[in-house]
């Protein structure tokens, strides 16, 4: 009986040991990433809006899909915006 004791003592403390390590592992981590959002800037990348800008559709391309759009839908459709997919 004594050597369960002994067993469910130690089970305890380490338990508690590992309970407390775990609180320090993430209070230090909230310190570390609060410390670092004030005092350290974010690097900001320039934005080439020119890269990402999509082509222009051609004008007979547009027209062609204009055309389509009005046979297969017999005059009652248009389109509102083309981009490619």
């Amino acid at each position: 009986m004594e050597n369960l004791n002994e067993a469910l003592l130690l089970m305890v403390v380490g338990m508690c040991t590992v309970f407390a390590i775990l609180l320090i592992v993430i209070f230090l981590g909230k310190s570390l990433t609060a410390f670092v959002n004030k005092y350290v800037p974010e690097e900001v990348a320039p934005v080439k809006r020119d890269a990402n800008a999509p082509a222009p559709i051609p004008a007979n391309i547009r027209a062609a899909i204009d055309a389509a759009v009005t046979v297969v839908t017999q005059g009652k459709g248009r389109v509102a915006k083309v981009e490619k997919i």
